[in-house]
């Protein structure tokens, strides 16, 4: 599983409305660290206490603005309308099961993804297209095969014999690789998603059996930036 190209934007608007209601726009001290007491300076920053300069000529949260979002963001989902405003754009590579579960969790998404409806065939099947960290010989062998089977359709469907066979031909060859395909075949798909799915993603998730939430997606979205200053600042909402 693969998280690439992760971009994050909306800090600085989501800030300047979270203020809106409260007329309060004087009051913020976020802005542009360049190190040192340059910029926002140190002194308003609420990274004071663990920012080696690292973070020079980029968006950081002061320490007003952080105090306001946090209290919103206990106040629940309806209140911290700001985290709608902080967008990610991410390509995630997982396997088709995970993206079932995604799929379940998700709210607010907008996504371009892989097809294996219609190019399912551009590309010889390996093992590698597959996730298999958890097969045992038995299954590993079985898996082989299918994949030698899939790749015997790919031809057929790649190679028909005349003109005239050609679209039932094709027809029969794609309809055997779709519905032999295993649910551990990995797609990549190119997610936009707000701070505030992401926070449902990671609470729905966390304690998943499937290792890929504990393993892997838990893991990219500590990552982001202020994860745990917003994301997952006060833990699970209450029901």
């Amino acid at each position: 599983m693969k998280f690439e190209d992760t971009e994050v934007w909306g800090f600085e608007h989501g800030i300047r409305g979270a203020r809106n209601s409260l007329n309060s726009w004087e009051q913020s001290d976020s802005g542009i660290c360049k190190g040192g007491d340059s910029g926002i300076g140190c002194t308003n920053c609420a990274a004071k206490d663990t920012c080696s300069h690292q973070f020079n000529y980029t968006y950081q949260i002061g320490k007003n603005d952080l105090k306001l979002l946090q209290e919103l963001i206990l106040m629940g989902t309806e209140h911290r309308k700001f985290m709608r405003q902080i967008m990610v754009s991410v390509d995630i590579t997982a396997p088709l099961y995970w993206f079932k579960e995604f799929d379940t969790y998700k709210a607010g998404t907008v996504e371009d993804f892989s097809s294996n409806r219609y190019k399912i065939y551009t590309k010889e099947f390996t093992l590698n297209d597959f996730s298999h960290d958890h097969l045992n010989s038995t299954s590993l062998e079985l898996l082989s095969r299918i994949i030698l089977e899939l790749n015997v359709n790919r031809n057929g469907f790649n190679n028909h014999t005349s003109e005239l066979a050609e679209a039932e031909e094709q027809k029969i060859g794609w309809r055997q690789m779709v519905q032999l395909l295993p649910i551990s075949y990995n797609l990549k798909r190119t997610i936009l998603i707000n701070y505030e799915g992401i926070r449902n993603l990671y609470f729905s998730g966390i304690n998943h059996k499937l290792d890929e939430w504990s393993n892997y997606f838990t893991g990219w979205v500590e990552s982001l930036p202020f994860a745990a200053e917003l994301i997952l600042y006060g833990g699970r909402d209450k029901a």
